[in-house]
């Protein structure tokens, strides 16, 4: 017998030993190339910009949200022995769920056009590195994986709920991990308490124990919370809006003025038939050299949008929930024209971010509560999360510093009123 070990700064030693076959499986999946690539991609994304930690990866993220699995795993199947053979296809699906993310991770998906749970199936159907080792372990789990990843199928519900659901394990790291890495308290949680909550319904799908109600109400607030304080900040939302314009300016521009590599060339001008190779090949490092040579290099517009992002001058936003939607295509048409006043592109440097949230979805895998003899939702056991259920609307206007003052005051004399 072997052991791999990984010392995790929010889990400890996470140790996966080779007899065991699904951890076998996991340690050969992890020294794929594939997956070593997640190595050079941020978790966070640029939220770097905003909170200077956050700069831990996906290869981190996914260890821990295998580790939370099988600790998950092991507790449920102790009310069901006959979960036992589905461990490998679990802990694989866990590990990879994040295999296909691009730059940036989910700004690059909103900068390129891409998702990556189809980039996850793809990879896992078709990269002999990804593919090879599942089917080993047993034939078919490469296609199991990648279905459920994709399309959330599986023979037992509540493998699924594990991966993707209101309570999945991939929330319970990040959520952990990114308060951890971004110093936002916010996302403290009682991972012990809410996996012993963990239960079986009559039907096999997830449940939650009453005992476990108060930890589960934490974990949605909590999970409210890290969105609204970290995850849409400001200058996330922002971040994310600049670098959308950037590509969408290159993409414009066209090959003929903008400079690319091979790699960058197919990603930038032929997504729909992009390779594996070619976007297993993309990743923060080739990204972030682009940027820097678009900088000093690059069409004028294409090169003040990267200077604004690798110096952190940012764009200034400004909360409009208060307007009207018709109001706030006001107020962009006045902070576009103070713009192009001061000699500024307004389409560059100007712009509207809608965003909803809603703490707790009732109607997408719902959480239950059981206690043995009675299923109950959970929003109707909780006044707490029953309130999560309503959704919360932030609208930003996005400007650039040199006009905020004429800008404000400009709305005002217009009867747009902002905090």
């Amino acid at each position: 017998m072997s052991q791999r070990t990984y010392h995790d700064p929010l889990h400890g030693a996470i140790t996966f030993n080779d007899d065991n076959p699904a951890e076998a499986l996991v340690i050969d999946l992890v020294d794929t190339a594939p997956f070593q690539r997640l190595r050079r991609i941020r978790q966070l994304g640029p939220a770097f910009l905003t909170f200077h930690g956050a700069e831990s990866s996906r290869f981190t993220h996914s260890l821990g949200v295998c580790h939370v699995a099988r600790r998950a795993f092991h507790h449920l199947r102790t009310c069901d022995p006959a979960l036992e053979p589905y461990e490998g296809l679990l802990l694989a699906a866990a590990l990879l769920h994040d295999v296909g993310h691009g730059p940036l991770s989910h700004t690059g998906e909103e900068m390129f056009g891409l998702h990556h749970e189809s980039w996850s199936a793809r990879l896992i159907r078709e990269h002999p590195q990804l593919r090879g080792p599942l089917e080993n372990y047993r034939e078919g789990t490469a296609n199991s994986v990648a279905a459920l990843l994709e399309e959330g199928r599986a023979q037992r519900m509540v493998i699924r709920r594990l991966v993707s659901g209101q309570l999945d394990c991939d929330r319970l790291d990040y959520l952990l991990r990114d308060s951890y890495s971004t110093g936002a308290r916010y996302g403290h949680l009682d991972l012990e308490r809410v996996l012993g909550a963990m239960t079986l319904a009559p039907d096999g799908d997830l449940a939650i124990h009453p005992k476990g109600l108060m930890a589960v109400e934490h974990y949605l607030v909590v999970r409210n919370l890290m969105y609204r304080s970290v995850y849409n900040h400001r200058l996330n939302v922002m971040c994310n809006w600049l670098l959308e314009q950037l590509v969408r300016t290159a993409r414009r521009m066209g090959p003929a003025h903008v400079w690319a590599d091979s790699v960058m060339h197919s990603w930038l001008w032929g997504p729909s038939t992009l390779s594996l190779e070619h976007f297993l090949s993309n990743d923060d490092l080739r990204t972030g050299y682009h940027l820097q040579r678009w900088h000093e290099e690059g069409p004028q517009p294409l090169a003040e949008l990267c200077g604004r992002f690798l110096n952190r001058r940012l764009l200034k936003v400004l909360a409009v929930d208060q307007l009207g939607r018709e109001e706030q295509l006001k107020a962009l048409a006045i902070a576009g024209r103070l713009a192009e006043q001061k000699g500024m592109d307004p389409s560059l440097c100007c712009g509207l971010r809608h965003q909803e949230l809603r703490g707790y979805h009732p109607y997408r895998g719902g959480l239950r509560l059981w206690n043995g003899h009675q299923l109950q939702a959970l929003e109707t056991a909780s006044t707490l999360v029953a309130s999560l259920t309503t959704p919360a609307a932030t609208s930003w206007l996005i400007h650039p510093g040199e006009i905020e003052v004429e800008l404000r005051e400009a709305m005002k004399q217009a009867g747009l009123t902002v905090q």
